[in-house]
């Protein structure tokens, strides 16, 4: 059987910061390394998207203007597509505004409120002072603790609600909203997040928790997903990982 998976990128033209589309390199990567086909759909304003069409959505981040850009098509044109598939388990990986905009709203810091889609119950406030940090998380999967490495930049709080989870704990950095030691969400298949930098390629262990999901949903629960070395990732993150203690050393000294 040869597998295959469709990941699509929503609004890539307009939301890439930091590098976030190296999260779809990464997990394109690591399924052909493992002989599965791969096909990456670029989704933008006017293209059409219905539900099956992908196995994997990913939603970066963008500033304030092109958010506005793409915010009409994403609330009124595949807003009520993108709501099916995150219901029906379809795997989504969001990324900073790409996750505030699947929440209720964003508040702005003079209180200016913009609507966002409401596929989930998450909202965010925004304050004048960004939380500009390296970052260390932690994220429990398959019964281990795992340490994770990012970077995050917003000015954004984001405050979860009824029925969402945390993605992961913080260890070093804000996360979320600084108050309540978590990063980003997930519900269901879902996943949002604030690391930019970008987080997959250093971090397999979510790269490869996602292909899982996204193939065991496509072919059954009885697919396993074909051992793959990480030694080269893993290098990468402790490094990353390493300078941010390093750092954090220098600084108390």
């Amino acid at each position: 059987m040869q597998e295959k998976l469709v990941i699509g990128h929503f609004y890539p033209d307009l939301l890439n910061l930091y590098g976030d589309r190296g999260n779809v390199l990464a997990l394109m990567r690591r399924a052909q390394l493992r002989g599965i086909e791969v096909e990456v759909r670029r989704i933008s304003i006017g293209d059409n998207v219905s539900n099956g069409d992908i196995d994997i959505g990913f939603i970066g981040g963008g500033q304030d203007c092109e958010q506005n850009i793409m915010a009409d098509d994403m609330r009124n044109v595949k807003g009520e597509v993108i709501k099916q598939m995150i219901e029906d388990g379809v795997v989504f990986l969001t990324v900073c505004g790409g996750y505030q905009m699947l929440g209720r709203y964003y508040e702005e810091h003079d209180g200016k409120r913009i609507e966002c889609l409401g596929a989930l119950p998450h909202y965010t406030k925004g304050e004048k002072d960004r939380f500009i940090n390296d970052t260390i998380y932690e994220i429990e999967t398959d019964g281990q603790t795992v340490t994770v490495a990012g970077f995050e930049n917003h000015s954004g709080r984001t405050y979860l609600g009824e029925g969402q989870k945390p993605f992961m704990k913080v260890i070093k950095g804000h996360g979320n909203n600084g108050e309540d030691g978590y990063e980003g969400t997930r519900y269901k298949n879902t996943f949002g997040t604030y690391s930019h930098g970008s987080l997959l390629p250093k971090n397999p262990v979510i790269t490869d928790m996602l292909l899982s999901l996204a193939l065991k949903r496509k072919y059954g629960e009885d697919y396993e997903l074909p051992e793959l070395s990480t030694e080269t990732e893993d290098l990468a993150r402790k490094q990353a990982i390493d300078y941010i203690n390093g750092k954090e050393g220098k600084a108390s000294q």
